[in-house]
């Protein structure tokens, strides 16, 4: 965007808000997977689609000149490879959330900081590889590398394991008609022994329960077995629908969610912005601009391990305000980089900029690790894709507008490639749109930790 189609900063920072904003609807794919199962299974085939949607734009932008030279075609390929990204981080989050909802309390945070560990991996190698592919490869030839890694996923959903949900049903049943079975068999290898009158009462009740039980079993699954296909998903959304407000109710989802919505919005992002000041101004070169988000993904695993090891007891207001006010201490770096003020100190540019990067990734984490938490504890069974997706979705829908808040804070500001007179501006009011939502934490319960469920 900025050396081929010569895009001002501002106009970067709409494409990508743009190219971003599927993220901000990943409830429509979590009722998709919660609700209309494919062949019997609501993860595997959703998870398929999502790698071919995150496949096939970056194999076209890389054969076809034309379309990646065109700022609106590159837009709406970027666009639909953020769709197949979303839908697949949906579906991962859907069965993190199955599994962390049967783990204790205590270590309710393990997947999720194992997920974000592992992607922080992935970042750290990632990184390093952009900035040697930026100075010695062209830009075709580094589309077509994208193609490599979802071509790998796809591959990988081979090694998914997901049993069609009929099945699932027949299963339960006979898993509890086998324990019914051997209590019975109990209660039968008892008879010899005397008992007690109200013994052998309890024994024909419990007998009677189990039959009974058996053929409400019976009924259950013949109410499961195919019918409709209008009828049945309109049953399973209208049943989602109430499971996900029933949910959404609780104060520990509704108000955390209302302030990191607020939270996102109030600030403006003016990352991309950066980009182009470290590049023009600054003058570093990709390949240290790639070591920088090393350090970035470094701090992020970081923020993960430190939120689960230290922080995960502590009450979510005081980790929230702390994680603000290092926020606004990392937009004081962005202030000192752009005035200047660090080269009287005699510190290099690079310096501030690997500091920033790391301190702002890791911190970052302290402000998420909590809510994922929280959210895989209390999603109800079935609906984890949209519970995870709606809490998720609002986050980036918030990071959005916060990015076209940026967008719109350089264009009035008149910041362009050419001029960079009054970004110093844009940074400050950042800085105090960072330190705003520490004024509305009372919408966090107050008592509320990380382990809370």
């Amino acid at each position: 965007m900025k050396d081929i189609l010569k895009l001002s900063p501002s106009a970067s920072q709409f494409v990508v808000s743009v190219a971003h904003s599927p993220w901000s609807i990943k409830p429509i794919y979590g009722i998709l997977s919660d609700c209309i199962p494919i062949s019997g299974r609501r993860r595997l085939p959703y998870l398929v689609i999502s790698t071919f949607l995150s496949l096939f734009p970056w194999l076209i932008l890389g054969l076809a000149n034309s379309l990646r030279s065109s700022r609106d075609s590159l837009t709406a390929f970027l666009t639909l490879q953020n769709l197949g990204s979303a839908m697949a981080d949906v579906v991962v989050d859907a069965m993190i959330a199955e599994a962390v909802r049967s783990e204790l309390a205590e270590f309710a945070g393990d997947l999720q900081s194992l997920s974000w560990s592992a992607m922080a991996l992935g970042g750290i190698f990632g990184s390093m590889l952009g900035g040697y592919t930026l100075s010695h490869l062209t830009i075709d030839t580094i589309f077509l590398l994208f193609s490599v890694f979802p071509a790998i996923q796809l591959l990988s959903c081979a090694l998914v394991k997901e049993t069609p949900l009929q099945l699932e049903s027949l299963q339960h049943y006979k898993n509890e008609e086998n324990l019914e079975f051997k209590e019975d068999a109990r209660d039968y290898k008892r008879k010899d022994t005397p008992t007690k009158t109200s013994d052998t009462s309890r024994r024909r009740k419990n007998t009677k329960k189990y039959h009974k039980r058996k053929l409400n079993l019976k009924s259950e699954i013949s109410e499961k077995q195919p019918g409709p296909l209008v009828q049945r998903y309109d049953i399973s959304l209208r049943s989602t629908i109430f499971s996900l407000a029933k949910a959404f109710k609780q104060p520990i989802i509704l108000r955390p969610m209302a302030w990191f919505f607020l939270s996102n919005v109030a600030v403006p992002n003016l990352s991309t912005v950066m980009f182009y000041y470290q590049a023009e101004v600054l003058n570093l070169e990709a390949s240290f601009l790639g070591t920088a988000r090393v350090i970035g993904w470094s701090g992020l695993m970081l923020g993960t391990y430190a939120y689960n090891r230290y922080l995960k007891r502590k009450k979510l207001r005081h980790v929230l305000m702390y994680a603000h006010i290092g926020l606004a201490i990392v937009s004081l770096l962005d202030i000192m980089l752009v005035s200047k003020l660090h080269n009287q100190l005699a510190i290099p540019d690079k310096y501030i900029v690997l500091w920033g990067s790391a301190f702002g990734d890791a911190i970052k984490q302290f402000k998420l690790m909590p809510f994922l938490i929280i959210s895989g504890q209390l999603c109800p069974p079935g609906i984890e894709g949209t519970l995870f997706a709606l809490f998720m979705s609002i986050n980036n829908l918030g990071a959005t507008l916060g990015s076209f808040f940026g967008a719109a804070l350089a264009s009035v500001l008149n910041i362009s490639s050419e001029s960079f007179d009054n970004l110093i501006f844009g940074v400050a009011v950042q800085l105090l749109a960072t330190l705003l939502p520490i004024t509305f934490l009372f919408l966090i319960p107050k008592e509320a930790t990380g382990l809370t469920s």
